[in-house]
């Protein structure tokens, strides 16, 4: 069972590429990746880390800023782990998963605004701020991710999915660039200083989320009102549901199988996004260069992400995935003996090619093989996983660090999460996934 595309013909016929992207509902999809993914770029991956390690941990030494960003990251991941099915649950009760993006994306944008205020030194208070942000930004993808089903087809779930991911490093991309002016030149811009500029780059932050979440919120299917509940019976119910939610992912093996793999190598890919400008800046680089060099993989990742999902309309989305393994592997032997910023530079490159493949396949393998009126619970899980291995890897790359004296230590560590997942994924029998969800 599944949602069909209102505009699809009734004799079956595949829409061509171009009709498929420029589809209202389509499009107003992934310009939410385009709107948050500008938060991923911006505050996750690039100019808050090096704010937080040089000015909002002035006194600090980089491994104890290192171990109090880890633990931040950490933090948000535990909040959604206890969250994300409960939510997901909760969605589909009501039939409010739209209603609920908006909800924590809101919460996203707030406290990223809000870290405009901190004062140097303020890393507690500029942590904690943070750490809600990211639940927002985390809580909203939840939502986000489960729509998929109101905007697409199964036969389409890479193409679209990768199209998102596409935007989203573009978007991304864009304000990064803004942004990176906006502190390299901070008097062109009318700011008096550099600080200025980056207290004022977290605020553009929430304005350009906030803008381009709008076609989501006017032309996705709204909500079902006739199935709205109270809080409390919602909670409840959501409660009640959260281990029928366990027991129905475990009678789907494959699923199950999947979402263990997922978790594991998956792992290893936020590690890289949300600890590398930490990483780069601990073993002396300069941070105007590594915010250049994660401009670069916005930049590939775009259209990266987009041949992805064609690869993974001809080959699968489990070899791009397994494809796009061997790489990460690969990348994280060469980043623990990098000596030179210039190969921090290739590497950008290198992960710009292939984070968004990986991210968008398993968003669309997943969709292929569960059943689509309980996507909202079933991608609880998913991001519920997702989310747990982000407490572990940033976590266990800062206590690694703080306990050896050494960044380099630490980044091995995602080695294993990479080879186990794949391993694991290697025994998802795709079609027969796919078989079986159509019959629920």
């Amino acid at each position: 069972m599944w949602v069909e595309h209102p505009n699809e013909a009734d004799n079956g016929i595949q829409l061509s590429m171009w009709k498929i992207l420029t589809d209202k509902k389509v499009l107003s999809w992934a310009m939410y990746d385009w709107a948050n993914s500008a938060f991923a770029a911006v505050m996750l991956a690039s100019i808050f880390p090096v704010f937080f390690k040089e000015y909002l941990s002035a006194g600090q030494s980089v491994t104890t800023s290192t171990f109090h960003l880890g633990m931040a990251n950490s933090i948000a991941g535990i909040v959604i782990v206890l969250l994300a099915p409960i939510l997901g649950a909760i969605a589909d009760a009501g039939e409010a998963r739209k209603r609920m993006l908006l909800s924590f994306a809101a919460l996203g944008m707030i406290m990223t605004a809000a870290l405009y205020g901190v004062a140097q030194g303020a890393w507690l208070a500029a942590a904690t701020l943070y750490v809600l942000a990211v639940v927002g930004f985390m809580g909203s993808v939840i939502f986000y991710d489960a729509l998929i089903v109101k905007a697409s087809r199964p036969e389409h779930y890479d193409l679209v999915s990768g199209y998102g991911y596409a935007l989203g490093y573009l978007g991304g991309g864009i304000l990064l660039s803004v942004d990176i002016l906006m502190t390299a030149y901070p008097t062109w811009f009318g700011f008096v200083d550099s600080t200025e500029a980056v207290r004022f780059a977290f605020v553009s932050v929430a304005i350009w989320w906030a803008v381009f979440t709008l076609p989501l919120l006017f032309n996705l299917p709204a909500d079902r009102g006739g199935a709205r509940v109270g809080l409390k019976r919602a909670v409840t119910g959501g409660f009640r549901d959260l281990y029928k939610t366990y027991r129905d992912i475990r009678q789907y093996k494959l699923v199950w199988l999947f979402l263990v793999s997922y978790w594991l190598y998956i792992d290893g890919v936020d590690t890289v996004v949300r600890m590398a400008i930490d990483f780069g800046l601990s073993i002396g680089f300069d941070s105007q260069d590594l915010i250049v060099a994660i401009l670069i993989t916005q930049f590939v990742g775009f259209p990266a992400a987009l041949l992805f999902g064609l690869l993974g309309e001809r080959i699968g989305p489990k070899a791009g995935i397994l494809i796009a393994l061997g790489v990460y592997l690969l990348v994280t032997i060469w980043a623990y003996f990098m000596q030179q910023v210039q190969e921090f530079y290739m590497l950008a490159v290198v992960i710009g090619l292939v984070q968004g493949g990986v991210q968008s396949l398993s968003r669309s393998l997943y969709a292929r093989i569960i059943p689509a009126d309980k996507a909202g619970q079933f991608f609880g899980f998913y991001n519920m996983m997702g989310k747990f291995a982000a407490v572990i890897g940033p976590g266990l790359i800062g206590t690694v660090a703080f306990l050896t004296d050494s960044s380099r230590l630490g980044i091995l560590s995602v080695i294993a999460l990479f080879l186990a997942g794949a391993l694991l994924l290697w025994k998802v029998d795709v079609r027969e996934g796919e078989r079986i969800a159509r019959r629920a």
